[in-house]
């Protein structure tokens, strides 16, 4: 979050150096475009640098590219996940961006575009409407900065809350898969009495209770509505009854001992590794465990996993069948590529996220934001429930895309806070106060 900060102020400062460069209208590099007979130079960065599948899938769809199109001039840099977001930061502040660059969900492509450096992918999606169509409900709700236009097709999904069970587990000790929250409780109960850990988690780095059990619990408690009010800290504020009974589920979870001892101290890795040995029943993650566990389980280790959502609220404002989630990044285009090298960019967007694409990246097993099937033999059996199980449930709000980066640790300590004997009133006015000094800014 802070490196969101970060950037934040240097677009900030870029849009007042644009604002200057801007009356003398000469400064300005021109986009490259091809005269008669010349190459069309095109240049896209993304973060798609590593040997894992998805990565690799993504880097082919951009070599084949390439290969059928060989009037463009292709630059294509893959850079490491770990300095992208600093480098394309600098190339902005420079007012250098490439004509195609990987961009996230939430404030990271919403700064851009507030600096004026993207412009809208709509014609490419319009021209192409089946493929428009088939991308999951919300898909594009993270990039229409302005009415009737899109900013970026997303490359993949990210889902936070899936419920994961150990079906042998619950066969074995005659538990029922919970899906109200007094059953919830009850399988608790019934687990602890047998020796077996509820609920695995993995909460050293204290984003991991909120980005996979609060969202979602707290959004069965309140409904989402609710929940974007009080971030936004209109007509709704987080010491307001319904979310201190939201973090008073979690509270439950604890004083219930439903998850195992010193699950501040591990991280989610060994939580992961924890639980497909069989020694939790349950666990609540990410579609990143499907990655995880595809490259470190076995085959016979995965076949007795399940995937569900968490448990229904009694009398909550939220839809229960859903996860806490939304679109994952893709590939927006620079408001300074025009003519020949526009149309060489929206093409390459349409290859790199067209419908050939999203099923590739889908049996890399990774989520996408898009209605496709997957070859069954080509993915993990855990993977292919997840998958299925996503296209079938409502996406609700992860907390930490929506706060300020101080109101997102007030929550992430918070929930610790409580692991640690904490109370949810304080919890919730420590993340009330910090969220609203981010708005009164």
């Amino acid at each position: 979050m802070k490196s969101i900060q970060k950037m934040g102020l240097v677009l900030i400062m870029l849009t007042m150096i644009l604002a200057g460069c801007g009356s003398s209208g000469s400064t300005d590099p021109k986009p490259e475009t091809a005269n008669k007979g010349e190459k069309v130079k095109l240049t896209v960065w993304h973060n798609f640098a590593g040997d894992d599948l998805r990565a690799k899938t993504v880097r082919s769809f951009i070599e084949q590219f390439a290969q059928d199109n060989p009037d463009v001039e292709l630059d294509a840099q893959a850079i490491p996940v770990d300095g992208y977001r600093q480098r394309l930061s600098t190339v902005a502040a420079a007012n250098e961006l490439p004509d195609l660059m990987f961009v996230y969900a939430g404030s990271h492509s919403a700064e851009l575009y507030k600096a004026g450096l993207l412009q809208p992918i709509t014609d490419v999606l319009n021209e192409h409407s089946e493929w428009r169509d088939k991308f999951l409900p919300g898909a594009f709700d993270p990039f229409m900065f302005e009415k009737d236009q899109i900013y970026t097709a997303p490359l993949a999904m990210s889902a936070t809350s899936i419920l994961y069970y150990n079906k042998a587990l619950f066969d074995k000790h005659g538990v029922k898969v919970p899906t109200t929250w007094e059953e919830m409780m009850t399988a608790v109960k019934a687990f602890n009495d047998q020796g077996v850990t509820p609920i695995a988690l993995g909460n050293k780095a204290p984003w991991v209770a909120q980005s996979t059990i609060i969202g979602s619990l707290a959004d069965r408690v309140t409904g989402t509505e609710w929940f974007k009010n009080a971030a936004a800290q209109k007509g709704a504020k987080f010491t307001d009854p319904e979310f201190v009974e939201a973090l008073g589920y979690f509270k439950q979870l604890v004083d219930n001992k439903a998850f195992q001892e010193g699950a501040n101290s591990i991280d989610n890795t060994q939580a992961e590794q924890y639980f497909i040995q069989g020694n939790a029943a349950m666990m609540v993650s990410g579609a990143w465990t499907l990655t995880n566990l595809a490259a470190s389980a076995t085959e016979d280790q995965m076949k007795d996993i399940e995937v569900t959502v968490l448990p229904a609220i009694p009398g909550g404002k939220g839809d229960p069948n859903t996860i806490t989630g939304g679109a994952g990044g893709g590939l927006a285009l620079s408001k300074r590529t025009e003519g020949a090298a526009r149309e060489a960019a929206l093409k390459l967007i349409y290859t790199v996220s067209g419908p050939e694409a999203q099923k590739a990246i889908a049996e890399s097993n990774s989520m996408v934001m898009y209605d496709t099937d997957v070859d069954q033999a080509k993915v993990t059996s855990l993977y292919y429930k997840a998958f299925n199980l996503v296209k079938t449930t409502g996406i609700t709000p992860v907390y930490d895309a929506y706060l300020s980066a101080e109101a997102g640790e007030a929550i992430n300590n918070g929930l610790q806070e409580i692991m640690m004997g904490g109370t949810p009133e304080s919890v919730a006015k420590k993340l009330q106060d910090a969220q609203a000094r981010y708005t009164s800014e």
